[in-house]
Order: C-alpha cells, then structure tokens, then sequence
C-alpha cells in the first residue's frame, strides 16, 4: 500500500510540472506582443513611425492595430531563429562548453550504463560526450531522436559511484524523454527574441534627441508607457524560462527515480553535486545542466534556473520514497582519462 501511495504521487507530482511547463510556455508568445507594443509606443514616441496626430488614447489604438503586421514578422525572425538553431545548436553547445564526443570503445563503462537505460526505454542511445573539467555537471541536449546527446564532466565521472552515475544519465535520459531539451531551446529562442525586443525599445532612446518626437505632443506619454511595457515583459520573461527550468529540474530528478528504482542514489547524487557544479556557460545553456546554484535569495531567487538541492531532495523523500542519507565526500576527480569501474 505504501510503494502504491509513491507512486500515485510521484506521478501527480510529474504531471503538476508538466502542465505548469505548458503554462509557462505559452506565456513567451504573450509577452513578445506585450514587448512589441512596448517597442512601437517607443519609436512613435521618437516620431520613427507615424502617430494618428490625436490623443494619447488615439495613438495607443494605432500602436496596437500595427500589431497586425508586427506580430507575423516577429514569428518569421523566431521560425529562421529556430531553423538555425535546429542544425547548429549541438555544435554551438560544444563550442561553448568544449564537449567532445566519445565512443564505447572510449568510455564502455559509461556508455554502457547510458544504454542499458536507453533499452529500457526502448529508445536510441543517444550520443556521449565528455567535457574534460574537474566541475561536477551534466546536461541533455538536441532537437530530435537521432540528435540527442547526454554530456557529463569528467570531474562527475570522477566523484559518482556506479549508482550515483547511473541515476545521473537516468535524469538526463529524462529530459529527453519528456522532450525537455526541445521544451528548453524553443523557451530560449522567445527568450533571445524578446531580449531582442527589449534592446531595440531601449536603444530607440537614441534614435532622437527630441527633434523626431517633436510634433508629438504624447512624446513624453508614449515614451515612457512604452519602456514600462518593456521593462516588465522583459523581467516576466526572464523569470518565466528560470521557473520553466526548475519544474523541468523535479520532473527529471522523478523521472531518474522512476527509471533506476533507486531514488537514493539521486539524492546522494544531488549531495556530492552540491556547491561543485559552477561551470561557466551562457545563460540559457546554464538553464540546462544537472544544476546551477547561483547565490541570492528573495527576489534575486526568481532568476535562479534551478531549485535549491534541499528542495529538489525533499521532492525525492516525499514522492519517490527516497532516504536522505548522510553526506559522503566525493572523491577527487582522476588526473587521466582512465574512468572509474562502473
């Protein structure tokens, strides 16, 4: 009766993060119309598009009947933002990171663990790659079946034991299970888009001195509606993709649990991982990692990518039954390329 009550609710506690992430997806189309209202007002304000020559009101209503014309072009720019990023993401993301891949003959330890899960699932093994730092990460990525990828530091490699190492790829085998790693590069091509945005409103308060805007007698008015409109899209924004980051965190860190039927070694994996896994990448390939504790609390906390450790282990002790055993120190990570025996 009890393995049924955590399973009930592990699988409710997976589908409550399911469908917040596509909650929080759908809020990115919303914002950039937000965002691009936000940047007409501007440049009407500066005199760069036509105002209707009537009341503040008049000139909103014009702002918002152009958005017949600006929201297409704006979902075009995102489609060919998106097909760049479908064919060179993965070479993108080993440029920034330095992964390489590897081979079975390279790591059969490793890759042996990846495709045991893999068949378990009765899905392709995806690709292994290597970064060769001493940091404690992991990460999924890639598009489709075919090109999906699981990368780990050789500082990991070096601290996990076969257990821990097993539920680390489980959780990262998550991820593309549940189709996280396309969830997350669609969430940063809005989020690069509306960044975009944002900079041009900004960067629209050079465009004039005042001369442009002059014959606007809502200059002022729509300058500064239009900035406020900015600012708080671009923070809701923002804060969206880190929230859809963290949900996606407890649904992998489940899913791992699920699929080894060992949510122990999650959660010891968690702990060596814990205050080891600062490894320096873009902000949005950050978002996808193991984890990425960045300090700050409060407010600064609604941009952190990632839940707290404690968080994440007191979701595997609740739903998935987990034991929160004592700490153990990890081991310092080899000096050669020879991996631990698994």
């Amino acid at each position: 009766m009890a393995f049924y009550g955590q399973a009930v609710g592990l699988k409710t506690h997976i589908w409550a993060n399911n469908t917040r992430s596509i909650l929080l997806l759908a809020g990115f189309p919303v914002l950039l119309v937000v965002i691009l209202y936000g940047l007409q007002l501007v440049l009407m304000g500066f005199g760069v598009i036509p105002s209707s020559g009537g009341e503040l009101g008049d000139d909103m209503a014009l702002a918002a009947s152009m958005l017949g014309w600006t929201v297409p072009t704006a979902l075009g720019i995102a489609a060919i933002w998106f097909a760049i990023s479908y064919f060179g993401s993965q070479a993108m993301i080993d440029a920034m990171t330095g992964a390489k891949k590897v081979e079975r003959r390279d790591e059969p330890e490793l890759y042996n663990l990846l495709e045991n899960l893999s068949i378990s699932r009765g899905m392709r093994t995806p690709t292994l790659r290597i970064i060769e730092r001493p940091e404690l990460n992991a990460y999924a990525s890639g598009l489709h079946e075919g090109r999906y990828s699981v990368t780990v530091t050789r500082g990991l490699m070096g601290a996990l034991d076969r257990d821990e190492m097993e539920a680390v790829l489980a959780h990262e085998l998550t991820h593309v299970i549940n189709k996280d790693v396309r969830t997350m590069v669609i969430a940063s091509i809005f989020a690069g888009i509306i960044s975009v945005m944002a900079e041009l409103v900004f960067r629209g308060l050079f465009y004039s001195r005042g001369g442009r805007g002059g014959n606007n007698k809502n200059a002022g008015p729509l300058i500064l509606i239009g900035l406020a409109i900015a600012v708080i899209g671009f923070v809701l924004a923002a804060v969206i993709r880190m929230m859809l980051s963290r949900t996606r965190e407890y649904v992998a860190d489940a899913g791992a649990a699920e699929l080894t039927k060992n949510p122990d070694a999650m959660i010891s994996a968690l702990r060596k991982v814990s205050g080891q896994s600062k490894l320096e990448a873009p902000d949005e390939l950050r978002g996808m990692f193991l984890d990425n504790q960045e300090k700050g609390a409060g407010f600064a906390g609604l941009f952190a990518t990632h839940p707290p450790i404690e968080k994440r282990i007191d979701a595997l002790v609740r739903f998935a039954g987990g034991r929160d055993l004592p700490p153990v120190e990890p081991r310092t990570a080899p000096s050669t390329s020879v991996p631990p025996t698994y």
